[in-house]
């Protein structure tokens, strides 16, 4: 296998990209290579194999859509109350935006989990991974609410990305008076935490 980062990255970063235009079924290494300008079988240089490929695609993705050192910090410094929580699903809502491909990418992965067993236990695994992550920041940061109102939020805020990024004139105008995406993250937090 090839040793260079620098492309494998930019690889990686090609494979999200096919992934996202293309669905599980377009995503071959000639179609990556493609995507990446590089010459055909390169890929097959630094992939050992399609599986590998999709592995590499969920670790990169994720980081991708992570929040940015500087932003999380800046955050973290305001009170720990109900408007953190939702200036940090804001900021989450702005990161899936932002990076649409990628998170496209991610649901592609979703519904090719659903087909490979192989897939679906590392997916599962990284996604739970993601899941049980955010529910200790949210403890350890001293967040108001506990594993219940990270979990609801979770499926909440899920559904919103999908929405918005897949479908966005379902959400337009169904709660009138009520921004997309900006006015339901809203709506979403005080319902799951509701003013004391």
């Amino acid at each position: 296998m090839a040793g260079n980062p620098e492309r494998r990255a930019a690889l990686v970063d090609a494979g999200i990209e096919v992934l996202a235009r293309d669905g599980a079924r377009g995503l071959t290494f000639r179609a990556v290579d493609a995507a990446a300008g590089v010459p055909v079988g390169t890929a097959s240089n630094y992939f050992t194999s399609r599986e590998d490929l999709l592995r590499q695609i969920d670790a990169r993705v994720h980081l991708r859509l992570a929040p940015e050192p500087e932003v999380l910090a800046g955050l973290m410094a305001l009170p720990r109350d109900r408007s953190l929580v939702t200036a940090l699903m804001h900021d989450l809502m702005g990161r899936a935006a932002r990076d649409r491909t990628g998170y496209l990418a991610l649901l592609e992965l979703r519904l090719e989990a659903t087909r490979r067993p192989e897939l679906r236990a590392s997916y599962t695994e990284s996604v739970r991974g993601q899941l049980e992550y955010g529910m200790r920041f949210h403890r350890e940061a001293g967040l108001p609410g506990d594993d219940t109102t990270v979990a609801v939020l979770y499926l909440a805020m899920l559904g919103l990305i999908v929405e918005h990024l897949t479908l966005p004139g379902v959400l337009d105008g169904v709660l009138p008076g009520t921004g997309v995406p900006e006015g339901l993250v809203e709506r979403i937090v005080a319902a799951v935490m509701p003013e004391e």
